[in-house]
């Protein structure tokens, strides 16, 4: 069998980016020796790091590197030193600026309830239980990018704030067809979240999402209110599949369906493009303050790495093998100190990877 080869630009960032991507490097090493795989990795500066290395958080060469590959592993961005910097020299500025260059109008958040967890959450075990969902936002239109824009002054001298929440139908179809591909990896569920009983884009997006499922007969297509299915997302999580909704909406309820989990130090997430590389990423952020004294958690930086393997490189026993072994180091109790409770075994990052890597050359049945 001919070894399929992959080129993958790794942005460890600032924080604790640089020890929890070196775990899952190492695991994405394991994994290429047992399925074949040639993993061509180059590492680029992006945020803080590439402040200080360059005077720009997204350095021009940096975005060429991601490009040209297939897919971006990213750690984690910002941290107290660069606080003090202008809004549009601040580290976050160059995630923004790589997901504007690489056209990532799609962010995936995953919310799966590990059982090894599951005393995390804070709702009752039989209400979060099994808990699978996937959130499809869109990212690059709806009310975050509308014009017009702005604080305005009226005739009267009173100040006026103004947004524009504006889809056009492009837009829809193409968020609209990532989500019923993804219900379709999933259990072949979709629900649409939206606003369409008040809202007039709304409307239009419903009218666009329900002409495409034709399209998708092996999907079940489902509409709610955005208000009704906040409410459902903490009474009954399990009836979810696959979510699909505009930005703010998507912006809201991932974080909502995030919390289910109880973990954030869990959980990876994903922003996709039409063509060219999506960007794999952990939801946590660069932890400054354990920066560097090997007490990080690496396993949601680990699972990003199974999502870009299942959406970006197409290789659904690669992730299926790194998932299994994330759930069988947890069945042996070992936790890092985020996620650490009685009767475990606390580990330090690198430990985490070494148990990971263990776990990946003996999987338990």
């Amino acid at each position: 069998m001919q070894q399929q080869q992959y080129r993958i630009t790794l942005l460890p960032g600032d924080g604790i980016g640089p020890e929890i991507i070196t775990v899952a490097v190492d695991v994405l090493k394991a994994i290429a020796q047992q399925l074949n795989l040639n993993f061509d990795f180059q590492e680029a500066p992006i945020g803080g790091a590439a402040i200080d290395k360059t005077g720009n958080p997204l350095p021009e060469e940096t975005l060429a590197i991601c490009r040209n590959s297939d897919a971006v592993l990213l750690a984690a961005i910002g941290g107290y030193k660069w606080d003090t910097l202008p809004s549009n020299q601040r580290p976050e500025r160059g995630l923004l600026g790589l997901r504007a260059g690489l056209g990532l109008f799609t962010n995936l958040r995953p919310a799966k309830i590990l059982p090894q967890l599951i005393n995390a959450s804070s709702l009752k075990r039989e209400v979060v239980e099994g808990v699978d969902i996937m959130v499809v936002r869109e990212l690059t239109g709806g009310i975050y990018f509308g014009q017009p824009k702005g604080i305005f002054a009226t005739e009267t001298g009173e100040k006026r704030g103004v947004n524009t929440m504006a889809y056009s139908e492009s837009e829809i179809d193409r968020i609209g067809r990532v989500a019923f591909e993804t219900a379709q990896k999933r259990k072949g569920q979709l629900c649409s979240v939206d606003k369409a009983n008040v809202l007039e884009v709304s409307q239009l997006w419903r009218d666009r999402i329900t002409q495409l499922a034709p399209e998708y007969p092996n999907v079940a297509l489902s509409h709610m209110y955005v208000d009704n299915c906040a409410m459902q997302l903490l009474r009954w999580p399990k009836q979810f599949d696959t979510i699909v909704t505009g930005n703010l909406f998507g912006d809201i309820l991932s974080d909502a369906a995030a919390m289910l989990t109880g973990s954030i130090g869990m959980l990876p997430s994903a922003s996709l493009g039409s063509s060219g590389p999506g960007v794999y990423e952990p939801v946590h952020g660069s932890a400054p303050d354990i920066a560097g004294q090997d007490k990080a958690n690496p396993i949601a930086q680990v699972l990003s790495a199974a999502m870009m393997l299942r959406y970006g490189l197409n290789q659904p026993q690669a992730a299926d093998k790194i998932e299994t072994a994330v759930l069988q180091v947890l069945d042996q109790g070992y936790r890092t100190g985020d996620i650490m409770s009685e009767g475990m075994t606390l580990v330090g990052c690198r430990a985490m990877g070494e148990v990971l890597l263990k776990a990946l050359e003996n999987p338990q049945s």
